[in-house]
């Protein structure tokens, strides 16, 4: 009996050496997934402390050695698009990943309306049926809470072929926004769709980057008060901080990516003027944790949608956030894809999608890929005001001014010292628009689409890009004293 507990005992030790030898990938790598293209490439995860780990992509191959914890990592020097290939990482086993493809690697991040799929989008049925992009793929990222950051994804991941059997599912701006990419680029385009309806900007940033700013640091530091069981049983992405940070974003770094393209905000719009800080925030602390540069950030303004009904009189708390989201452009890459043209008012998740993927890549193919086409719409750049009149200078006028749907120029506002808006009167004149009210004799500020709905605000130009909202005054917004608590 004492010498069957000894073997048992041995073939148990054996056994559990066997498990901790084998070398082992992040679930991020898996049969089909996209490789970045013209940059180094990271590959790492774990094997035995010590144990030689040797990765072969195509025809190079790199060693390294996993440290005293078991954790390796390396890169692999460039290559240009191509493939299938494999991947293969041996050390005491060997991992054979197949149908690697080389191409574009875009982060998809923010709430619903980036979750939003083809399937629920407009001319669906169509768009399903007309897919067939195998060089297009995507993998979704289970939406899943953590109190700290962790190292991986806990259960196997599928990269999957924009084709009519999986596209439904894709995220649709994603997707659409892949497909002018793959159209324009002849080059294979990976999607990572780490979305989650509904949630705030806060949970998408790292307890670190919180913990460097005065009012934020409050919220981090109750959090840590909180016991951990309590924060793992809750599943509400929004109850405490950087929770999906540390789920959702944090086992994907350092995957090679080219940038990321972002729709969020809606739920950030009652804190509009703190979103000015933890909004440019959240980008550098991911640029920062990647350790890729200034990697490429695209973001969609928020569309129209009629919300709380806020204007200019009783107060817009999404004008505000649409201010916060333009602010934020004066990071370096970064692109804001307007669609106040193509909400609906009635419901914040229009389906038109195909827009805003295009706009998008407008902006991608401009200052990521180096290409000459238009990607904005007009922005504002001067006002001069002489007697009852007021001139707007714009920038990205291009080939010229309009607007659409009406000869009538919509959407334009007109103040007095008295802080009091007026709709005003309104005319494109060459690259410029004058603007007036016979009740505002002195004017001191202009708006233009500054309400929760300026679906009617028609300006544009003649390139099809529409005008971004704006504001000449720096009267005191209605959410400048509202703040991100948390409490026990």
């Amino acid at each position: 009996m004492k010498k069957y507990a000894v073997v048992l005992t041995l073939a148990l030790i054996l056994a559990a050496n066997a498990l901790t030898a084998d070398v082992r990938l992040p679930q991020i790598f898996a049969d089909g997934m996209v490789l970045q293209r013209h940059q180094p490439i990271s590959v790492w995860g774990w094997a035995d402390p010590n144990e030689q780990v040797k990765v072969q992509l195509n025809h190079q191959s790199r060693e390294t050695t996993a440290d005293a914890n078991g954790k390796w990592k390396l890169t692999l020097p460039p290559e240009e698009a191509g493939g299938p290939f494999q991947l293969v990482v041996s050390g005491k086993n060997t991992l054979t990943l197949s149908d690697v493809l080389i191409g574009e690697v875009w982060i998809c991040s923010g709430q619903s309306n980036m979750q939003w799929t083809v399937a629920n989008s407009d001319n669906a049925e169509k768009e399903i049926a007309d897919a067939n992009y195998p060089q297009i793929r995507q993998v979704e990222i289970p939406r899943k809470t953590s109190g700290i950051p962790l190292d991986d994804i806990g259960e196997p991941l599928e990269w999957k072929t924009a084709t009519t059997k999986n596209v439904g599912n894709f995220t649709a701006v994603g997707y659409f926004y892949a497909r002018k990419l793959h159209g324009e680029l002849n080059v294979p385009i990976g999607l990572i769709n780490t979305s989650w309806g509904g949630t705030m900007v806060e949970t998408w940033i790292s307890k670190e980057a919180m913990e460097k700013d005065k009012s934020l640091k409050k919220a981090i530091h109750v959090f840590e008060q909180t016991p951990a069981d309590t924060v793992n049983k809750n599943g509400n992405p929004n109850r405490y901080p950087t929770l999906l940070f540390n789920a959702m974003i944090n086992p994907l770094i350092p995957y090679t990516v080219k940038g990321a393209i972002w729709y969020q905000g809606e739920s950030n719009a009652g804190r509009a003027y703190e979103y000015r800080k933890s909004f440019p925030m959240m980008i550098t602390d991911w640029r920062k944790r990647w350790g890729l540069g200034d990697f490429p950030f695209y973001f969609v303004q928020l569309a129209s949608f009629k919300a709380s009904g806020g204007t200019s009189a009783s107060g817009s708390t999404w004008a505000e956030l649409r201010e916060a989201q333009h602010k934020t452009l004066s990071l370096p890459h970064t692109g804001q894809a307007v669609t106040i043209d193509i909400g609906d008012t009635d419901d914040i998740h229009p389906r038109n999608k195909q827009d805003v993927g295009k706009r998008l890549a407008a902006i991608a193919l401009y200052d990521s890929y180096g290409q000459d086409v238009v990607y904005s719409g007009p922005v504002y750049k001067k006002l001069a005001i002489k007697g009852a009149q007021a001139t707007i200078q714009f920038d990205h006028v291009h080939n010229g001014l309009t607007t659409k749907g009406s000869e009538t120029v919509i959407g334009f506002e007109i103040a007095g010292a008295d802080q009091q808006f007026y709709p005003a009167e309104a005319r494109i004149e060459g690259r410029t628009v004058v603007v007036s009210s016979p009740s505002v004799s002195k004017p001191k500020a202009v708006r233009y689409a500054w309400a929760d709905d300026p679906g009617r605000s028609n300006l544009f130009n003649s390139n099809g890009f529409p005008a971004a909202p704006f504001r000449t005054d720096k009267w005191a917004p209605v959410t400048k004293d509202v703040v991100y608590e948390l409490k026990n």
